[in-house]
């Protein structure tokens, strides 16, 4: 199966690793992501301000599985299970074309066919049942790219209008990323700490 991992500082074989993420700390956590680069241009100098992902080091994305596995967890067996899951999906194109707020606290880009997403969401968790998506807290998963979530709503109404005529974005959706870095909101994190662990194309 062909998946290629990355860990902290570039490219390394698996061979003889003592741990993926050897300098995780005990608030770390993990996430499957499917990165969106072709939305940056549009909604990356909003996220910098707006979305707390964005100081951390994630790049725009949809969330395919968050939070995902404790970073002791993972290993050379996790990542040749995620590497064949996720191969036995083909990449998509795929469009943002509208704007979406869940209440007035978060704003957001949505794909105009969830379908995608919500399978992609739907396969991992059955082969991850420990880990639910947004552990659990929704009852619907609604796949989405998020401009923003602090700086109050005239600030995160403005960034939705700003992005708005960008609209809509075509996208490819090629790769799921394992990322991994402090919960967000832990105190005292300087910024930029996640960091891509493996990418996993799709087939």
């Amino acid at each position: 199966m062909e998946f290629q991992v990355r860990l902290l500082g570039g490219k390394r074989s698996l061979a003889g690793m003592p741990g993926l993420i050897p300098d995780a700390g005990p608030s770390w956590e993990t996430a499957l992501l499917l990165p969106v680069p072709a939305a940056e241009s549009a909604v990356s100098r909003h996220r910098a301000r707006l979305d707390a992902a964005a100081r951390d080091g994630v790049p725009a994305h949809i969330t395919v599985l968050y939070p995902f596995v404790p970073p002791a967890g993972t290993s050379e067996p996790l990542l040749v299970s995620l590497g064949r899951l996720f191969a036995g999906f083909a990449a998509f194109e795929f469009t943002l074309d509208r704007v979406g707020w869940f209440g007035e606290e978060v704003v957001w880009l949505g794909p105009r066919d969830p379908a995608p997403f919500s399978d992609l969401t739907s396969a991992a968790f059955t082969a991850f049942p420990c880990c639910p998506p947004y552990g659990g807290q929704h009852a619907e998963a609604i796949p989405h790219l998020t401009i923003g979530h602090v700086g109050g709503l005239q600030a995160l109404g403005a960034a939705a209008e700003s992005v708005r005529p960008s609209l809509p974005i075509a996208a490819t959706a090629a790769e799921v990323i394992l990322m991994a870095g402090p919960r967000p909101g832990t105190p005292g994190t300087p910024p930029g700490q996640w960091r891509t662990v493996a990418a996993f194309p799709l087939g």
